[in-house]
Parts: C-alpha cells; structure tokens; sequence
C-alpha cells in the first residue's frame, strides 16, 4: 500500500509542477530561515557554557549604592578571590582575571599585537580549558610564565614544539612559554589569545598589589563543590564588604557564568533583562517563518481542491477508506517537505559564511553531532504533518456523489480559512516591516544623537613601548605630529574615548551632604583636549604649558550639576584628600555609552597616566596621505611597535552591535518572510487566474475593459491585505513600545513607519497579483470559451 501511495504521489507532484516548484521553494526558504535562525539562537544560548563544571561557576557581581540607585558592575578588589576561597565554606576555587589588553609578542623578527589577559592559576582550573602542552596545575606557576592558544602559537612557532621557548611582552618582559590551549570558541565573554600570571601585572605596577575594599580593579570567578550550596555561600558573600568596610555601601553576589553574556542588564540592583530578549524574539522569528512556509502549502492544496476532487470521489467509490486517504495526502506533504528540507541544506551551505561576516559570528553545522540530524527530521516531519494535516482533512472529507457531478466542494468555511491563512501571512510580514524600520530609526537616531564632540577626522594612537609614563616622549611626539602636516590638534587621554570603567566617589565639595554618594568618572590628559575632541567649552580655560595645572581640574556639566555649582570655574574641591581648582567647565560629552545620561566627569592634567593620543585630522590633507603620515611619525619614534591607529567614529559605531545585529536579521528574514508569503499569493493568484478565466473571457466579450477585469480580480487579495495591516499595526506598536523602553535616548513612535509599510505591503502584494491578472487579460478569448 505505500509504495502504491508513493508513486501516485510523485505522480501528482511531477503532474503539477508548478505547484510544486512553488511549494518545495516556499519551504526550503522557510526551513532555511527557520534553521540558520535556531543556530543563532542555539549559538547564544552557548555562550560561557563550554567549561565541565560551568554550573557552579559563578561571576562576582558588585552592587554599589549611588545617589542616582544602585551601580552594579562585575568588578571587585584583589583581595576578594582570596578572602571568599579561605573563609566560605562550599567555595572549591576562587580567582581574579582582568580585562583584556593587547600587547605586542615578539619572538625573533616576528612580532604579533594581540590580546592578553592576566589571571590567576586557579582560572585554568575553572575554565577547564584543554591543553595541547603543559597542564593546568604548573603552567601558571612562574612569573615569567605565558599560555599561548594553538593559533597564536602556530603563527610564532609554525610546527615546532613552543614549550621552554622564550617570546617577548611588549620589548619589555622575557616569558616562557608554559602551556598551549586549544583555540576558543568564538561564544565566550572571555576572550583572549595569551594568559600571563597575574603575579606579573603585581610585578609591572605595585598598585595591583592593593588590599583595599574600596578599590575594585579585577574581576573574580568562584567555583563552587556543588550548586545546592549556592545559597549559602552567596548568603556570605553579600556580608563580605560589611566585613571590612562600615560605610555599608557595597554589596557582592554570585552570578551563574552561564547568564553573564545573555542576562546582562541590571537596573537599581536587580537583574532585569539583556540579550536574551533579543534572543526569543529570533526564536520566536525562526518559527513563525516556518509557519508562514506551511501556510503557503495549505492555502495553495486546498485551493486546487477542485482538481483532486475527482480523483478522491473514485478513490472512495472503490473503497479507500478516509484513513487511507489522509496517509496519502500526508505522504504527499511529506515528500515535497523531505524536498524542502534538501533545498534547505543546500541554502544554509550557500548563506552561512556570508551571515557569519555580517553577524559576526562562529555558526556552523556540525553533521557528526547527532542533535542537528534530530532538529533536521524533527522539522522535516513537523513541516510535513502541520503543513499537510488540513488539506488531508478536507481534501478526504468531500462526498464522492457530488464531487463526481463535478459540483465540487466550495464551502464557506474553506474560503474563510483560506483567507484567514492569508491574512496571517501578511499580519506577520507587516510586522516585520514596521519593527524593521523603527529599529532602523532608533540607530539612525542614537548614532546622529549629539555627544558633545566631532568624531569625524579624529583618530586614537595607542601609546606603546619608552612613552608609556614619559611625559617628556610624549610632548616630542605631540610636535611631530603637528609638524607633519597631518594633524590639526593633538591630545592625550588615559582611556578610549568610547571606553568607561575609572570612577570614584572620594569626591567632597562645599555643601555635601553626608549621605551623598555621586560616583565620578576621572580622566587625565594633556594639552588641548577640547580644541582636538572639538567639544565645546562653557567657561573657564583648558590646561596650558603657561599655568602649573598640577592641582587644576576640568569638570563637565554633569558633575556641576551633581555637586549644585551654578558657576563652578574657581571653585575648590576635594578629591582623595586634595584640594583642586576647577579651572574649566566643559559641556556633556558621551565617553561610555550613547543609551545612558552622562556621568559626572572629572579630567585632569597627568601625562603618565594616558595612554591614548588624540589626534585631530587635518581635513585640507586626503585621509590616506594623513595616516601615512602618522605612521611614518609614530615608526620613527618607537620603531619596535606597529603603530595601532583607530578612528573614534569606527569605536563608537561599534557601541551598536546588537542593534546592527537585530536590525539586519529583522530585515533579511522580513523580506524571506515577504518572499514566502508572495509566492502563496502568487500561487493563488495562478489558481485564480486558471479558474476565472471562462469569467474573464464572457466578460471580455460583453464589453469589460481591462481595469474593470484587474480590478475584479484584484480586489479580494487587496481587501485581505488590508486587513492584515489592520490587524498587524497595533500588534506591531505594542512590540514596538515594549522594545523602546529599554532605551534612555528613544525615537517618539510617529506614523511613518505604519505607512511606510502599507504602502510596500500593497504594492508588493499588488504586483505578485497583476503578475497573473494581467496574463488572465491579455489570454485569447477564444482560448477560454472554446470547451463551451
């Protein structure tokens, strides 16, 4: 019986090819979407999970009461890792590791700028990672000691053994190569191309030796022996600040590793959201694609339900039971769902580097892992039965009297399904539209946003090698830059402009009440930091080679309002037990994020804390001929160091990631989704074409012009459409509302983007239609009423 079900049903497919081709198109594209979708979902869910014991690994999260609530940060002092692993009981492993720096590695003439990161020894151990060389328990064990990952290696060593071999860490520091790991995955937090003992960082700079409570310079990881003591343990180490610190403005807590990269947001102490909202709303995407797919294939069954009539009235006047007659409509489903699935592999093959390059990211079908075949036959046999059981029941359910009459079977009830079908399509699609286009306005929106600064023609020079700490090498380097025609202003800062993090509360000014707690960001500079940001001085001065500005400081508008000094150019502070005179006030610029207020901002003058010069690009002098330029300049200074140049406006591009992320999945798979949902409309508008066109050739004879007849069978499709936007523009405005309100900085939601997507929604359905009724209009006449 089934190889009989099997060749009428490729008898039927290959008799309807049309249909067919329209149908394995319309779910290959939805399988495909659905599935690169699940991989990027599958891919985010992954992150920070590759360890053994990752359960019981836990962040240490610090929670710190402001005047403006409560800051929480994933930082805490040195002394923390160990305090929590000697008096907490349930604590197996505890250690600090800090943010990643790039450094220069330079073994012979070779020499690579990659990333490094400081940790104790106790981190291999936590992170589990696999060692190709050496081992986790000793490799750590030097000060001098360095774990280089397989790729790094490769690249210094080519095949030799790199264990006992000696690299250099920034021309400075001998190390031995202790150990090498296998290369990470691209779906960790932590990432890094070395790992040096942190003793060394203790070694490089004595401040990282500092016990105090109240500076948080690391971050720590925790191990615990099991997770039902997670309670507990976290339990004492809230109390660990009070411990040591009475002002009780601190509160540590254990976070799982496990949510750090997804569950990332924290408002007034409490965790509330991140990536992961962003991940559901692409898992949610991957299956209603499908189901726009499934759709397609039940719309355009039941709508050549005419066709099949015949055959199932003489099927069931020969006795096929209605049993038999779903099974042989479902295998159907299934086969051209088994050729969807194959158009799909071939698809995701095409298009999965190239949305690797525009994610950014590692996804990848692994075929050995047996998990990836169970979700390839689960939605093999999902797609078949979901899209195949309607038109089985209803193709089985007609009665074989009237259908042989050649009556058919046109209920109401088919109709309105049908419709509805379509109306779902297009509800989903115009959602997309609208979300699509307001994600792109808010990007459009925070990136034109001003932030108190011209990132055109401005560049970042890292400082490297004698002039780190050398104010002296410094200022000579500043000279040549300007002397060499390519820089217009020259400056220094102690961190990215883009980047955050050095901040205090140990700030005190006439009037402070005691119970205020502002926390400050600082920053140290140079000469002429305003006139190379372009940023816009209020009132005051900026530092200058003509003043001893040792004890002077530059505030921004934020911290005058925070310490309530209307006019605060000549006013005395105290930070950290000094007085200090702001000698300027300088307007709000954006450093950290463009999604938050400023912070109050303190800047003063020390060249041995940067480690950025800020150069202004002459605009006279072509971008290419300036970096040459620059280049050349920095070589000849410190000749052992490529020079690592950035432009401010690429680091602050880089600040939208997940929304270019968002925005671009929106749209690709919005216009998948448009796609499939044409191709049933197409479909359709061909089964209506074939079926009307007796209609449209009486009518033609009777004097209808072709408006009349476009109209005539445009309409109904249109009027669908225009109910799907009914429906689909508030839908999309609570999505939308909801999505907004995890930003500070948002667009006021207007009606363009509503009409916008009306008018595509229209056009696009309009034009798959005419397609067809313009083919129905143009047909013969007597080709259409010649079987009279």
């Amino acid at each position: 019986m089934f190889r009989l079900n099997l060749k009428i049903s490729l008898r039927n497919l290959w008799k309807n090819k049309g249909y067919t081709f329209i149908n394995i198109g319309g779910l290959g594209l939805g399988l495909a979407s659905c599935i690169i979708l699940l991989l990027y979902v599958s891919y985010e869910w992954g992150y920070d999970k590759q360890a053994p014991d990752f359960e019981k690994t836990y962040l240490v999260y610090n929670h710190q009461q402001t005047s403006a609530g409560i800051f929480s940060h994933p930082t805490t002092p040195g002394a923390f890792a160990a305090e929590v692993k000697q008096n907490i009981p349930g604590v197996y492993r505890a250690a600090r590791f800090g943010y990643p720096k790039d450094g220069l590695i330079t073994e012979g003439q070779s020499s690579f700028r990659k990333t490094g990161v400081y940790v104790d020894p106790d981190f291999l151990k936590i992170q589990g990672y696999h060692f190709i060389s050496g081992s986790a328990s000793s490799a750590l064990a030097q000060v001098n000691a360095v774990i280089l990952t397989r790729s790094l290696a490769k690249s210094i060593f080519a095949e030799e053994d790199p264990i006992g071999k000696t690299v250099t860490l920034d021309k400075k520091d001998a190390l031995m190569v202790t150990g090498v790991i296998e290369d990470l995955q691209k779906n960790t937090s932590i990432t890094f191309d070395y790992l040096l003992p942190w003793s060394l960082l203790e070694k490089q700079d004595p401040f990282f030796k500092n016990q105090s409570w109240n500076n948080n310079f690391c971050m720590t990881l925790v191990q615990l022996e099991s997770t039902d003591l997670f309670t507990k343990a976290d339990a004492q180490v809230r109390q660990l600040y009070n411990k040591h610190e009475s002002d009780k403005v601190s509160e540590f807590t254990l976070y799982p590793i496990a949510k750090w990269h997804l569950y990332n947001n924290f408002e007034n102490g409490k965790q509330v959201g991140g990536k992961i909202t962003q991940v559901k709303i692409f898992l949610l995407l991957a299956f209603c694609i499908l189901l726009i797919a499934c759709v397609n294939f039940m719309n355009l069954s039941t709508a050549r339900s005419e066709k099949r009539g015949k055959e199932v009235g003489i099927r069931k006047t020969i006795g096929a039971s209605k049993k038999a007659l779903i099974s042989q409509f479902l295998l159907e489903s299934l086969l051209m769902s088994v050729c969807g699935m194959l158009l799909a592999i071939v698809c995701i093959e095409l298009s999965l580097p190239y949305f690797n390059r525009l994610l950014g990211t590692g996804l990848e079908v692994n075929y050995n892992d047996l998990r990836y075949w169970v979700l390839l036959i689960g939605l093999t046999l999902f797609t078949g039965i979901v899209s195949g059981s309607y038109p089985a029941f209803y193709l089985s359910s007609f009665e074989p009297v009237i259908v042989l009459k050649g009556i058919g079977k046109s209920s109401k009830s088919a109709i309105s399904v049908r419709q509805i079908l379509v109306v779902s399509q297009f509800v989903f699609a115009v959602c997309l539209m609208i979300c699509s286009i307001v994600i792109y306005q808010q990007l459009n929106f925070i990136k034109n946003k001003p932030v108190g600064y011209q990132k055109d023609q401005l560049v970042e020079i890292q400082v490297q090698g004698n002039m780190l700490k050398n104010a002296g090498r410094l200022m000579l380097t500043k000279d040549k830059l300007l002397q060499s025609g390519a820089a217009k202003q020259v400056s220094f800062f102690s961190m990215s402009i883009t980047d955050g993090g050095n901040n205090t509360f140990d700030v005190r000014w006439p009037g402070k009440s005691a119970n205020d707690r502002t926390l400050f960001d600082f920053r140290s500079t140079g000469y002429d930091l305003v006139a190379t940001l372009g940023a816009e001085m209020i009132d005051g001065r900026e530092f200058s080679p003509k003043h001893a500005d040792s004890t002077n400081i530059i505030i921004n508008s934020a911290a005058a309002k925070a310490m309530g000094l209307k006019k605060p150019v000549g006013s005395i502070i105290n930070w950290g037990g000094t007085n200090l005179e702001i000698i300027g006030l300088v307007k709000d610029i954006v450093i950290q994020s463009p999604y938050k207020k400023v912070d109050p901002m303190i800047i003063y003058y020390n060249l041995e804390e940067v480690n950025y010069i800020l150069v202004r690009l002459d605009s006279k002098i072509p971008v290419n001929a300036a970096l040459q330029k620059i280049n050349a300049v920095m070589e000849s200074i410190e000749p052992g160091f490529p020079p690592v140049v950035k432009f401010a406006d690429d680091n602050f591009e880089a600040k939208f990631q997940n929304e270019k992320v968002l925005g671009t999945i929106a749209n690709w798979f919005g216009g998948f989704s448009i796609f499939i949902s044409c191709l049933g409309l197409f479909g359709l508008a061909l089964y209506m074409a074939e079926h009307r066109k007796k209609e449209v050739g009486i009518r033609k004879v009777l004097g209808a012009n072709p408006i009349q007849i476009l109209t005539l069978l445009n309409k109904d499709f249109m009027r669908l459409v225009g109910i799907a936007n009914l429906i689909a523009f508030p839908l999309a405005y609570l999505i939308i509302q909801h999505w907004l309100e995890g930003y500070s900085y948002r667009i006021e939601l207007t009606l363009i983007p509503f009409f916008i997507a009306l008018v595509l929604s229209v056009c696009i359905a309009l034009l798959t239609i005419s397609m067809q009724s313009i083919k129905a209009v143009r047909a013969n006449t007597v080709d259409a009423l010649k079987y009279e």
